[in-house]
């Protein structure tokens, strides 16, 4: 029974990996090239069932008719996510996402959405998937087009079902445009430039008061990567630290995916029933793992990540 819904982009990346991003006019060699299956939605599902384990986790999502959506979809299957909620699209290409990634690990992103533009609130209406939306325990959505994320939570919220939305490039609509979906939403998870562009207020702690006026149910969570995140729930703020990888004995060499991997951490653990603070603590460490990976989908195993928390308890 599938636990968890994510709905959002799938893209196939093409990584350049470089040792400084080039300025205007100039030309940097690339050290390295790397393709491999990656968009916000298929990152974080993947991510999730790599937690929860194959059959648990679905994908709400659009592809074309071409090679590209083929790949992706016998990639995801491996992985254990239900693809029964993503539509195929004729007359667009799958969605494609130029990454070029520094020798520290950052990167600059350049997307085409192609067929992920294409997913429509129709495409949720089939019986199928809204039976899938409506019993799960937390639908996760990332970056589908407005009118879609509008729908998507429409039906979880009226199922009872927890939300957490990641709105990303959504979030310069800003709160009032997207106030119906903060109304429905159980968490809100937002980088702090993300935090700016919904609210308007560049300080954290007055930002999610903001949120919490329009929604008091609403817990805000900022994402601040090597630093940790926060959750803010009204007067109640919950801090988790960043991780010291140098600690470990790794190192940062690509951080695209992080973010996703955090969503589908935190989803995983909250489907299985893990307080706020320790899913907050998972997700904290899937997307820190991530990061010392090259692979867009790097997302850590179970077993992986469950090592991992119980060591920095001992620490």
């Amino acid at each position: 029974m599938v636990e968890v819904i994510v709905a959002g982009a799938i893209n196939w990346d093409i990584n350049l990996f470089v040792q400084s991003f080039p300025r205007p006019g100039e030309e940097t060699p690339v050290i390295r090239i790397a393709r491999g299956p990656g968009g916000k939605g298929g990152n974080a599902s993947v991510a999730a069932a790599r937690l929860l384990g194959p059959t648990k986790v679905a994908l709400i999502g659009t592809l074309g008719l071409d090679d590209i959506a083929e790949k992706q979809l016998q990639l995801l299957k491996v992985e254990g996510v239900d693809t029964s909620g993503v539509s195929r699209k004729a007359d667009v290409e799958s969605g494609q996402a130029y990454v070029i990634i520094d020798e520290s690990g950052e990167n600059v992103v350049h997307t085409y959405f192609g067929a992920n533009a294409a997913l429509y609130p129709e495409d949720i209406l089939g019986k199928a998937t809204q039976e899938m939306i409506e019993s799960a325990r937390i639908t996760a959505i990332t970056d589908p087009p407005e009118a879609t994320a509008e729908a998507v939570t429409a039906t979880a919220h009226k199922a009872g079902g927890l939300i957490a939305w990641d709105p990303g490039i959504r979030a310069k609509a800003g709160m009032e445009r997207l106030r119906s979906m903060l109304m429905r939403a159980s968490y809100v998870l937002l980088n702090e430039a993300e935090v700016e562009y919904m609210t308007g207020i560049g300080e954290p702690a007055e930002a999610a008061k903001r949120l919490s006026e329009l929604n008091p149910r609403l817990k805000a969570i900022l994402k601040s990567g090597k630093d940790g995140c926060t959750m803010f729930k009204q007067h109640v703020v919950t801090r988790i630290p960043g991780i010291d990888l140098a600690k470990h004995g790794m190192r940062v060499v690509n951080t695209v995916g992080s973010g996703d991997a955090f969503l589908g951490a935190f989803s995983a653990a909250k489907a299985l029933d893990l307080s706020d603070e320790e899913a907050l603590g998972w997700a904290n460490w899937a997307g820190a793992l991530k990061a010392t990976r090259t692979e867009t989908r790097g997302s850590p195993t179970r077993s992986e990540l469950e090592k991992w928390v119980r060591l920095s308890k001992t620490d």
